[in-house]
């Protein structure tokens, strides 16, 4: 790390963190907690390692050690599950600091590469500009925390009541849109932002707004789920309408499943997730496919038509039976 890398470095710590004074012995030292849970959480929660010997730690993370290591220790959750935990909420809050920091990208590289600012001028510029940051979206950051854990505890209480959901297991879908690898390959960096921009923007109205919730995105992709298999249903078919009126986006192609699945670090995981996945590759463009355990859950309700089609041998799957799902009105 040059000189000035250093200085902004340690000024940047300072006003987002505190001083950086303490070793990483200090801190397990202060937070009473071994090394071995010490280290396993740094790295859960997505940071490089650090030297023992390097005074780059401040009080604050002796709180946060020492509040995890309360847990491990007392009744909350065991080792396992709590570096789990850290490792799902390390994943998303990065993701939501590098947008945070977009805003003020440029202002910091320009104090960076600056030849009119010391090394101490930049570093106190670029401090300002990270403290700025924290202000604006540090106590927004505890309500949307709230607000979701709220959510969360809807769709377990829902799932739990939802007789079909019991018996049948968890609604999981998939949406892509249709020929983004070779669409992307004609756009500029900014086209190809505003689409994927507009799919999410698209993803997040239709998926909520039915009690659903967006597992994960993938540029031209989406990972949802939903407690009822009613409202999936409602939201695949609201996503492909939705994508076919606008004129930015491709059609999409949507594929559900009905079944057990593992919950893990915020994702879902299994056979049924494989299958809700191989289903996209069966649908054509602006289409919604569901398995035959889906169909069976959405027969003989009257909003909604399901068409049988040939079965086909899904890779890692084999033979399956899927079906068509349209709106009754549209047939």
């Amino acid at each position: 790390m040059g000189t000035r890398h250093s200085d902004i470095w340690k000024a940047t710590s300072h006003a987002v963190l505190g001083k950086p004074e303490l070793r990483a012995t200090d801190v397990r030292a202060l937070a009473g907690a071994a090394a071995d849970n010490a280290r396993r959480l740094w790295q859960a929660l997505g940071f490089p390692a650090v030297q023992d010997n390097e005074p780059v730690f401040t009080r604050r993370d002796v709180e946060a050690l020492g509040f995890a290591n309360a847990l491990i220790e007392g009744d909350g959750p065991d080792r396992g599950l709590l570096l789990s935990m850290a490792r799902a909420t390390g994943q998303a809050l990065s993701r939501v600091a590098n947008m945070h920091v977009l805003p003020i990208a440029g202002a910091v590289e320009e104090a960076a590469r600056s030849a009119t600012l010391s090394n101490s001028e930049a570093a106190d510029r670029i401090a300002e500009l990270a403290e700025s940051v924290v202000r604006g979206h540090e106590p927004f950051l505890g309500y949307i925390y709230r607000r979701h854990l709220l959510v969360a505890i809807s769709q377990i209480v829902a799932g739990a009541t939802d007789d079909t959901t019991a018996a049948e297991g968890t609604p999981i879908g998939f949406a892509d849109l249709v020929d983004f690898t070779e669409t992307s390959q004609q756009l500029s960096e900014d086209e190809l932002a505003r689409v994927v921009d507009r799919f999410e923007q698209i993803a997040y109205q239709e998926i909520p707004d039915r009690g659903g919730r967006v597992v994960k995105t993938l540029g031209d992709e989406v990972m949802f789920t939903n407690p009822s298999p009613r409202a999936m249903a409602e939201t695949a078919l609201a996503l492909a309408l939705g994508c076919k009126a606008d004129e930015l986006l491709a059609d999409v192609r949507v594929g559900l499943a009905l079944g057990p699945m593992l919950a893990w670090e915020g994702d879902l995981y299994g056979p049924t997730v494989n299958l809700a996945h191989r289903l996209v590759g069966v649908a054509r463009p602006g289409t919604v496919i569901v398995s035959d355990s889906f169909a069976d859950c959405l027969a003989g309700d009257e909003s909604f038509a399901l068409v049988e089609i040939r079965d086909v041998k899904l890779k890692g799957i084999g033979r399956t039976k899927p079906w068509v799902l349209r709106w009754k009105d549209a047939e």
